[in-house]
């Protein structure tokens, strides 16, 4: 059977770019051998935002007395509701996307793809027959999975990835996670505040490391608080599973550390899904692991496309979607705005929560800009105050030239939620005076970002 366009992944990248395909008028089948979403919608994103909900509730429900609510009784986490309610979220996304196919008249193939050559598919279902399908233009998006590290090699059972730890049968008394980055901080915070005894090992010198050094420090420290132990600057060198417990070996600057625990989390990154899908026989070059694409996401085979995880850029759900959009129009005749990469958001869902976009201070001053630098304290802020979320800031960087964003940096409550107005102003253009003069709600979280600009130009008023 032949289409216009086949999309090998139903995940972000690649059912936006069906939905959107056939918005332009083109026909357009989806491969997928899952559920539709892929692990964004479940086994990532989705699921993991529930279990945070979750922990977040709980945390409320315990500290109900600050609030001038009085909860009779012990306040106890239900591990295995959790669990069952982030599993039911996922399947009602996943059944979302069903229902957006079939609106847009997107094709479902159930099953593996591989490439056979520039226009053709083979799929493979579930009891091993084959079906052979073609396109004009066929668009790679398979995503990524959990990577596995020398000394970290999963089992499934005591030594594990994301997947299992978001479907687990029984709450580990005490876990090692390793590695800080989104998924690694998400889900020890999510452990630590349900009652598991969590130790955060990270090989860089602080934690979330891609983030700007005061936001890492005020993680830190607000994870520390939870009595989460905290080893930054360390390995983990191997992991003991022949006895009843874990027994994790730290490479530190003090010396080697063991700790034992019940379960050990691998966060340290993730592996594309290249293997098998027929790169080689389509003569699809790849270059440092992912597969190399130009600014429309075409291959060095005309036909061929590629977009989210397996090729270069931020494995972000969100820059997936917005490759996809713009591979989709370039191959419909449109002449969409290329992705700009220094202008993605990055978010970790923590309480409290993570929000950057651009440059860090560092990299501003190491790539010669002359800053202004303004900061504004969730402590100044009366609606973080009445929240009870006094810990965190918003911290904006401008060109001290012409008076553009170059970054901005944020921890604490809703940041993930402000964080656009951020990426609208620098993609527009808009100055540091112009934001200042935009009037913000009072009292919201969103006002601290008006705050901090007016620190940057010496002109703060409630710090």
């Amino acid at each position: 059977m032949n289409y216009d366009v086949i999309i090998i992944g139903s995940g972000p990248g690649g059912y936006v770019a069906a939905i959107r395909a056939s918005q332009l008028g083109l026909r357009v089948a989806v491969i997928e051998k899952g559920n539709l979403g892929g692990i964004c919608l479940n086994w990532g994103c989705i699921p993991t935002k529930s279990l945070l909900k979750s922990a977040q509730v709980f945390e409320y429900a315990k500290n109900a007395a600050d609030y001038g609510v009085s909860i009779q009784g012990d306040v106890i986490p239900d591990f295995d509701a959790m669990i069952k309610r982030s599993r039911s979220v996922a399947e009602s996304m996943s059944k979302g996307i069903q229902f957006l196919f079939k609106k847009n008249k997107v094709e479902l193939i159930c099953g593996f793809g591989k490439l056979k050559d520039g226009n053709t598919v083979e799929v493979t279902g579930e009891s091993g027959e084959k079906t052979v399908y073609t396109a004009k233009h066929i668009i790679l998006a398979t995503g990524a999975r959990s990577r596995e590290v020398p000394g970290l090699p999963h089992d499934g059972q005591k030594i594990i990835g994301y997947r299992q730890a978001i479907t687990l049968d029984k709450q580990p008394e005490s876990m090692v996670v390793v590695g800080s980055g989104a998924i690694g901080s998400e889900l020890a915070y999510f452990y630590q505040s349900i009652g598991t005894d969590v130790t955060l090992v990270e090989f860089m010198p602080t934690l979330v490391p891609n983030e700007d050094e005061a936001v890492a420090k005020q993680f830190e420290r607000s994870f520390r608080k939870m009595k989460m132990k905290i080893y930054t600057n360390s390995l983990v060198e191997r992991v003991d599973t022949s006895g009843k417990e874990c027994e994790v070996y730290i490479k530190t600057k003090k010396g080697e550390e063991v700790i034992k625990a019940n379960m050990v989390l691998s966060a340290v990154g993730i592996t594309p899904n290249i293997e098998g899908i027929g790169l080689e026989e389509a003569g699809v070059i790849i270059k440092n692991g992912r597969v190399e694409v130009d600014e429309y996401y075409k291959t060095n085979v005309e036909s061929i496309y590629a977009i989210g995880d397996i090729v270069a850029g931020p494995a972000l759900a969100h820059v997936a979607s917005a490759e996809g959009i713009v591979c989709i129009e370039k191959i419909a005749g449109l002449n969409p705005e290329p992705v700009n990469y220094d202008n993605i958001p990055g978010c970790v869902y923590t309480n409290p929560e993570i929000s950057s976009v651009g440059l860090t201070e560092t990299e501003a001053k190491e790539a010669g800009y002359d800053i202004k630098v303004g900061k504004f304290p969730y402590l100044a802020s009366g609606k973080a105050c009445a929240a009870g979320q006094k810990d965190g800031f918003v911290k904006l960087i401008f060109d001290a030239k012409d008076d553009k964003l170059l970054g901005a940096h944020m921890i604490g409550g809703n940041v993930t939620e402000m964080i656009a107005e951020l990426v609208a102003v620098k993609k527009s253009g808009i100055t540091g005076h112009e934001l200042l003069k935009t009037i913000h709600p009072h009292p919201t979280m969103s006002e601290a970002i008006m705050e901090a600009v007016s620190a940057a130009y010496n002109e703060a008023i409630h710090i």
